[in-house]
């Protein structure tokens, strides 16, 4: 069919052969692809800061309060690594209490008198006056763990129930 074509046709049969040839060539030839490249700045401020969280000094149920009743509780620190920091009690929620005589409530208004120190010979009292009676430390940037030592000394015991009293843990860093 090609052979017995015209010379004119077959000249442009060719051509469009040729074209046919060469773009199917150029659809299968992979497709070159460029590059760029920037870069990504990646940043972080870190503020000196302070977390704290306790577990409470929960002293054992008493029948009599005539000798010392001993107890521990725990403050957790955690702050920024070399950040300076003081821990201070305050005289907590009881009626007429101070950093030096703090008072559990309990029913009809009752109160039972107890103490937190820093140590465990009970004779730091532990208090929120920065530089005077609070915990000092250096923050390293894990939790610390600081113990509060309760003790109620001996008295006359009040009427039975349950006494309580909430006392603010205060960071200053």
């Amino acid at each position: 069919m090609f052979r017995n074509a015209p010379l004119k046709h077959r000249r442009l049969i060719a051509a469009s052969i040729l074209v046919l040839l060469m773009t199917g060539a150029a659809l299968i030839q992979p497709a070159l692809a460029g590059t760029a490249t920037t870069t990504l700045g990646v940043s972080l401020t870190i503020n000196a800061g302070c977390n704290v969280s306790s577990s409470p000094v929960a002293f054992p149920a008493q029948t009599v309060l005539t000798s010392a009743v001993n107890q521990t509780g725990n403050i957790s620190v955690t702050c920024t690594n070399t950040t300076p920091y003081n821990v201070g009690l305050d005289k907590g929620a009881g009626s007429g209490a101070s950093v030096t005589n703090r008072l559990m409530t309990g029913p009809s208004s009752a109160t039972v008198a107890y103490g937190l120190y820093t140590d465990t010979g009970h004779s730091t009292n532990w208090g929120n006056t920065v530089g005077t009676d609070t915990v000092a430390g250096t923050g390293n940037g894990s939790a610390q763990s600081l113990t509060v030592y309760g003790q109620i000394g001996a008295q006359t015991t009040p009427q039975p129930g349950a006494y309580a009293d909430t006392v603010n843990v205060t960071v200053t860093f």
